[in-house]
């Protein structure tokens, strides 16, 4: 009999789990912290790992894990020896026991809390429920038979419940001895402030055009002669930029600049068609990615009018051009920041009844042939 193969929520289509990553690019920043509070015996109980979406937050939180869960006597076994006394980076020989346990999920010291799978409806719940966190609560409860630390991995955190983020809370407060909690977050202002206060915080930068062009080659991708495209339009998240591969979502960002260029006098045949691209069953992901390069665009327009760059990075041929027409100056900002305000309300009502995605796309083009004209 097959085993079915669920989704994971916390891991980018197309490319491999971070627990799976061995290499860490551009967050050595981060990195040098938790090492020195490590070497000093100033250990937190609770980290908030934070920081752009896709910018390697998952992968600095494996590499702690797997750091703490190998650690010499706790755990380590015949590999202890191995671990220096004052380790200058997170790195542990994929070969270790412990590296090999956590990327199977079989390490008993570990405990990974994420949106869970719903058997009724075959689909991934939206948010981490309480549930998740009891279960957490009930990991924290057992004790180590080695003495070494318990960690356990809350990815997303932003995307816990009231009630789950209640319950974390609780654990929070009254945190047993030779536990770790990491906590991913692209957005920590959604947190329960209480929440925040109770951890140390570990900041993630978005990485520079080198760094990216490295991570994306180790997770199997070549960026080939579109790396500055790419570095432009992910904002530096290795993750999105993973997004714009798979989906063809170069491609798509120049279409869209194409019909922009050409307004007010938008090419509707044109705008018809990669609307009509958007619909169906397997549309969705495309549905979603020109939503997403939509607002992109309009946050171009409106920076470029309110800064006047002397000089623009093009992330397609002809932007440039397209950007000084378009935005002249700071009143023709504040119009594209307006719509861009307007169209993510429109849009997230339409999704909320459902209306057909073309009609959400197209509308959308109009609203920006409009605003052109005016």
């Amino acid at each position: 009999m097959t085993t079915e193969v669920l989704p994971e929520p916390d891991r980018v289509e197309g490319a491999p789990h971070p627990r799976h990553t061995t290499d860490l690019f551009g967050q050595s920043a981060a990195e040098a912290e938790f090492l020195d509070a490590f070497n000093s015996d100033r250990m937190h109980h609770a980290w908030l790992i934070s920081g752009p979406q896709g910018v390697g937050k998952a992968t600095l939180t494996w590499q702690i894990a797997k750091f703490l869960l190998a650690q010499p006597g706790e755990g380590g076994g015949m590999f202890a020896e191995q671990t220096p006394a004052r380790p200058d980076n997170l790195r542990i020989d994929p070969e270790h026991p412990v590296a090999r346990r956590v990327e199977a999920l079989s390490e008993p010291r570990l405990f990974l809390c994420r949106r869970p799978w719903d058997e009724k409806v075959k689909k991934l719940r939206q948010n981490i429920t309480v549930d998740e966190t009891r279960k957490l609560k009930s990991f924290f409860n057992l004790s180590a038979t080695d003495g070494g630390y318990r960690v356990a991995v809350v990815d997303v955190a932003d995307e816990m419940n009231t009630s789950a983020a209640n319950a974390l809370l609780k654990i929070l407060e009254e945190p047993p001895e030779k536990t770790v909690l990491l906590l991913v977050s692209h957005q920590p202002s959604r947190l329960l402030p209480t929440i925040r206060s109770r951890c140390r915080t570990l900041s993630c930068k978005t990485l520079g055009a080198a760094d990216m062009a490295v991570a994306l080659s180790n997770a199997g991708f070549d960026a080939g002669d579109q790396g500055q495209a790419l570095a432009i339009l992910s904002g530096g998240s290795v993750g999105e930029a993973v997004r714009l591969l798979s989906g063809d979502g170069l491609a798509l960002y120049s279409q869209l600049v194409s019909l922009a260029a050409a307004a007010p006098q938008l090419d509707r045949s044109a705008a018809i068609r990669l609307a009509d691209s958007c619909t169906g069953k397997t549309a969705e992901a495309r549905y979603t990615a020109t939503l997403r390069l939509i607002f992109l665009l309009l946050s171009r327009l409106a920076r470029f009018g309110a800064l006047q760059p002397p000089v623009m990075d093009e992330a397609s041929t002809g932007e440039a051009r397209m950007l000084a027409k378009l935005a002249p100056d700071s009143v023709a900002a504040r119009k594209w920041a307006n719509l861009a305000q307007d169209l993510s309300a429109r849009s997230s009502h339409a999704r909320a009844v459902n209306l057909d995605p073309s009609t959400v796309i197209l509308d959308m083009l109009l609203k920006l042939n409009e605003t052109a004209q005016a």
